[in-house]
């Protein structure tokens, strides 16, 4: 992640509080403030071998491998820095490194601790976001099947290797191995080459071969970075230092930041390279990605108006090629940290990455979709297996294939950055059911059915065909949450929750509704037009319930406005425990029922009681057969039926 990191490390503050204890450790800082940290690290260790300890020595030698992108011996040496006493003191950004270096080397809870720490100094939103979810890392690896990822191979160097954008069925990306220029300087840094844009050739299924240098006309100097494509691909825009014509321009504190430059294809070459008119000497702006009509530009940047430490901003392209002004995305997607790289489907989702919002590593890699009106729903951790422990990041997908592309520094790689390639096995699912009457069970044909989502915005209306039935085949996501509405003139209105599982397959939601006007014939049971379809009684016990009693206070109602109606209690149990008691159980009940309506003000010679046990299940729940409770309480059940109305 070297060079990745070089490319943000303007937008990404790094504390400048330094003191000497030593004068190794002097001429160490000269090196470290240089961004040489190369040398910095092996000056820094040799100090620390002989024991000396400073808070000053041990933020060095941490933020030296974490900027570096080796989280798991950043986490020695900040372990050190933190087990001084003096440590209560260090700045907050410390805590945050600290946390993410832990959760390099799977030492999650530690850095949930720290992590609550760093959100309690700063103030951050994120900290009430991480206490509300204790099982975030569980969350985040339950739909691992979701990808399938391997190393892209061969296309990968011993350098860093990262920031694939597609360029029709061509694969740019940058890269700090060695070019054919005998002349490429290495950066003291990061001991690598200054990077260069290649290509590589896709196969059908993903496969990248063949990288060779994507053209001389962009280089420079310095970096060159993670370029974007119009569709018709004779403009692109790329990041590089700030370096143009021959010279490097540098902000008040002498550090050379990042520009975004825009090139057009001419007669087989990029010409005309021009920065943006959003560009400053003073802060950074890079990585970007354009909309799928071409005409909004994103990028990262830490511009003033940022949120964080670096946000994503869009920008507005006119048509006569001139830009409006650059737009702060907003908290739903910027936080107080790092979002950075971002990439904008055909579909209008938005991918970016992120140190901050609930993450398994240093980088993880979210997805946002895009409204009508521009703004963003919630964001959602991919997951892994496309995030781990360590940074991941530009991630960019076909959404016709399935096929897509995201760099890492994950442990296993060629390099210190590597392109990873994933096939995304993409979760289908159809909400389908039937909608009847509850007491009949007759199908209601053209029925209104409705959908909405966990926040009840309504996706879709359908109305059910001749047999009653529905689809919803548009836009469903696995692992969701929904509520079904099914309306009827003849019908009371009634709403119902679905959660779709995630896999792929068919959802099945049927849905009764209750007629608005029941006629009562003899042979109806009361219960199931009331809703009575269980009076609860207290283990082996048959006293009316409290909670019972309200429901029977329906049948009685119902009762007293037909004076010569006549209904029969029937009392039923499960298959638990044996037939006999079973009997005599139900039995008590039904009579402890009747009871309670004479109690009520029902003449007695209106009603008859008996208790059926278990002879009359409804389902096959019947004894050795394995039922679900839910199975089992459909069993027991109160029926009130209707002998006569005369």
């Amino acid at each position: 992640m070297k060079i990745k990191t070089l490319l943000i490390i303007a937008i990404f503050s790094i504390g400048n509080n330094i003191y000497s204890q030593f004068g190794k450790e002097a001429k160490a800082d000269k090196r470290y403030n240089n961004y040489a940290y190369v040398d910095a690290i092996e000056v820094y260790e040799k100090v620390a071998e002989k024991g000396h300890k400073s808070v000053n020595l041990f933020e060095k030698l941490g933020n030296a491998y974490y900027f570096n992108g080796e989280y798991d011996k950043a986490e020695k040496w900040y372990s050190q820095l933190f087990a001084m006493p003096e440590a209560a003191n260090v700045a907050p950004e410390y805590y945050f490194r600290y946390a993410q270096s832990l959760k390099s080397v799977g030492n999650y809870e530690k850095a949930d601790q720290y992590l609550t720490m760093f959100y309690q100094k700063t103030n951050n939103p994120s900290g009430e976001e991480l206490l509300k979810n204790k099982d975030y890392l569980a969350q985040l690896r339950k739909d691992s099947d979701r990808y399938k990822v391997e190393n892209a191979g061969d296309i990968n160097s011993e350098y860093s290797d990262y920031g694939s954008v597609f360029k029709g069925t061509d694969i740019i990306f940058t890269s700090a191995r060695k070019s054919k220029d005998v002349f490429q300087k290495k950066h003291s840094w990061t001991g690598q080459y200054f990077t260069r844009l290649f290509t590589a050739k896709a196969a059908e299924d993903g496969k990248l071969s063949d990288p060779q240098e994507f053209s001389k006309d962009l280089d420079s100097k310095f970096h060159e970075a993670t370029p974007v494509f119009s569709k018709d691909g004779n403009t692109v825009y790329f990041t590089r230092n700030n370096y143009f014509d021959g010279k490097k321009g540098k902000s008040s504190d002498k550090v050379t930041k990042l520009k975004i430059f825009k090139a057009t294809l001419k007669d087989g070459k990029w010409q005309d390279v021009k920065e943006l008119p959003f560009n400053n000497d003073s802060y950074s702006v890079a990585h970007p990605a354009l909309s799928p009509d071409g005409k909004t530009l994103y990028f990262s940047s830490d511009m003033p108006g940022s949120i964080g430490d670096s946000d994503i901003f869009r920008v507005a392209i006119n048509e006569d090629g001139s830009f409006g002004a650059p737009e702060n995305l907003g908290t739903t997607i910027n936080s107080p940290l790092r979002e950075t790289f971002p990439y904008i489907t055909d579909q209008n989702v938005l991918y970016f990455s992120s140190d901050d919002h609930i993450g398994i590593g240093g980088l993880d890699v979210f997805e946002a979709k895009m409204n009508k009106d521009g703004s963003f729903t919630s964001i959602k951790n991919v997951g892994a297996p496309v995030n781990s422990p360590k940074d991941d990041f530009s991630y960019i997908v076909n959404t016709k294939t399935h096929v897509g592309y995201f760099t890492s520094n994950r442990e296993g790689g060629k390099g210190s950055d590597d392109i990873y390639k994933f096939k995304e096995n993409v979760c289908v699912q159809i909400l389908k059911g039937s909608v009847s009457d509850m007491l009949s069970l007759v199908h209601i044909p053209g029925a209104k059915m409705s959908l909405f989502d966990a926040n009840m915005t309504l996706i879709e209306t359908v109305d059910a065909n001749e047999k009653g039935d529905f689809v919803f085949d548009k836009n469903i996501e696995c692992d969701k949450k929904y509520y079904i509405r099914g309306e009827h003139q003849d019908y009371e209105t009634k709403e119902i929750p679905v959660t779709v599982p995630l896999a792929s397959g068919e959802t099945k939601a049927d849905i009764s509704l209750e007629k608005k006007m029941v006629p009562l014939v003899p042979g109806v049971d009361l219960g199931k037009i009331l809703d009575v379809s269980i009076i609860y009684f207290d283990l082996d016990k048959s006293d009316i319930r409290e909670d019972a009693a309200a429901d029977l206070q329906k049948v009685i109602a119902v009762m007293e406005k037909y004076p010569n109606m006549k209904v029969d209690i029937r009392s039923h149990t499960d298959s638990r425990q044996s037939h006999k008691y079973n009997e005599k159980l139900s039995d008590r009940r039904a009579k402890s029922t009747l009871e309670y309506m004479v109690k009520n003000g029902i003449d007695r010679s209106r009603l008859t009681a008996k208790g059926y046990g278990e002879t009359q299940l409804i389902n096959g729940c019947s004894n050795g057969v394995k039922c679900s409770e839910e199975e089992h309480q459909k069993n027991r059940r109160s029926e009130f039926i209707v002998i006569s109305l005369d």
